[in-house]
């Protein structure tokens, strides 16, 4: 199966058996069931053996996330959370100010940020033309993949940027060994990128709450998966842990939240703080080496985007009221645990620089674990 990238999509959680929680998945159970909402990645993978700075091995890349528009993304009201600040999202201020997120979410390896927050600014200038503003924020994230790639060796460029936005499409997300998560390890194992998503019962509006996750953190003992301590059972005896100079637990997460709710900025920030509950449910500590950062937006606003092109003076929204969020924020939490499982379970074993080896979580392994604990 590919997705609608020409990605080759990965087994899931969900094809294991594995179920999390207990609302619905959308129809991808991905962040793009949030409806406009487009994903796109750009993979570099080159060279073998010994590390040499500037020539490789190469392991990383570039993960867009778009919100909904014609071009480039409309204007979406948003807000952030930060669970452990060991790390980088770029704009975050500008969005605590604004409420508002006017740029892609860009996701790639903690030394390209630089590179690829500039290649978003000349990219809107391409795109918009004339309508681009005279300045620009991007919002762009990152983990570090220095166990696997040759991180100072600055391989991503301008042009993975402009081959992510190319690749952006809606529909099925690749996930794992992809993007900006192709070097990430979570766990002890392989990770990288996950995406899954929340389907809201009719009563509680409909709405839908998508998540997409770039998971390079957590130590392998405190791993669970539904609530069944899995890094316990599947330990380094069994599943060495990759050969690496970074103490247990080192690492981070990003978690990007769309949702088609009607969302004010300040509903969007304590929304953004529920994803820190499901990296707790699989494990995540927040520890002090690790910058788990979120960033949330919400689609159900069309109008905002006019007022802000200058075609009116005022906002003409709607919000949901306050007490009738409890159900998105269960989402949030449901669909960032399964993002993580589903990074774990779709990635593949890497043997990166001077033959440092990420091994995948072992399907069969996982589901004999879960079932010992009927889970299965």
């Amino acid at each position: 199966m590919t997705s609608a990238d020409g990605a080759t999509v990965r087994p899931r959680a969900r094809d294991l058996g594995v179920r999390i929680g207990q609302m619905q998945p959308g129809r991808h159970n991905a962040i793009t069931d949030v409806d406009g909402v487009r994903v796109g990645h750009a993979t570099i993978v080159r060279g073998e053996g010994r590390l040499e700075v500037g020539s490789g091995p190469v392991r990383t890349g570039v993960t867009l996330v778009l919100p909904p528009g014609e071009g480039w993304p409309r204007p979406a009201f948003a807000g952030c959370h930060r669970l452990n600040g060991n790390g980088e999202l770029t704009g975050l201020e500008w969005i605590r100010e604004s409420g508002l997120l006017t740029s892609p979410v860009a996701i790639t390896n903690t030394h390209s940020v630089g590179t690829v927050r500039d290649a978003l600014i000349a990219l809107e200038r391409r795109v918009r033309g004339a309508e681009a503003p005279r300045w620009s924020l991007p919002v762009v994230g990152e983990t570090w993949d220095g166990v696997l790639n040759d991180i100072d060796g600055f391989h991503v460029t301008a042009a993975h940027v402009d081959d992510a936005w190319a690749s952006a499409a809606s529909g099925p997300v690749a996930e794992g060994n992809v993007g900006g998560g192709t070097g990430m390890i979570c766990h002890g194992f392989k990770g990288g990128i996950g995406t899954a998503s929340r389907v809201l019962a009719e009563a509680d509006g409909g709405y839908t709450v998508g998540v997409l996750v770039q998971a390079n953190y957590g130590r392998r003992s405190r791993l669970a998966v539904a609530g069944v301590p899995v890094g316990e059972r599947i330990g380094p005896q069994e599943v060495p842990l990759p050969g690496s100079p970074a103490p247990p637990g080192a690492g981070s997460i990003i978690v990007v939240v769309a949702t088609d709710a009607p969302l004010l900025p300040h509903q969007c920030t304590r929304l953004a703080q529920r994803p820190a509950l499901g990296i707790g449910r699989c494990g995540g500590a927040g520890e002090p080496s690790s910058g788990d950062l979120v960033i949330a937006f919400a689609t159900g606003n069309a109008s905002v985007d006019a007022a802000a092109a200058g075609d009116g003076p005022a906002y003409g929204v709607s919000a949901l009221r306050d007490d009738r969020l409890g159900p998105l924020f269960w989402a949030a939490i449901e669909a960032t645990e399964e993002a993580i499982v589903n990074a774990l379970v779709a990635a593949e074993t890497m043997t990166g620089r001077d033959g440092i080896t990420a091994h995948a979580l072992p399907h069969e392994r996982l589901t004999a674990v879960l079932a010992a604990y009927g889970r299965g």
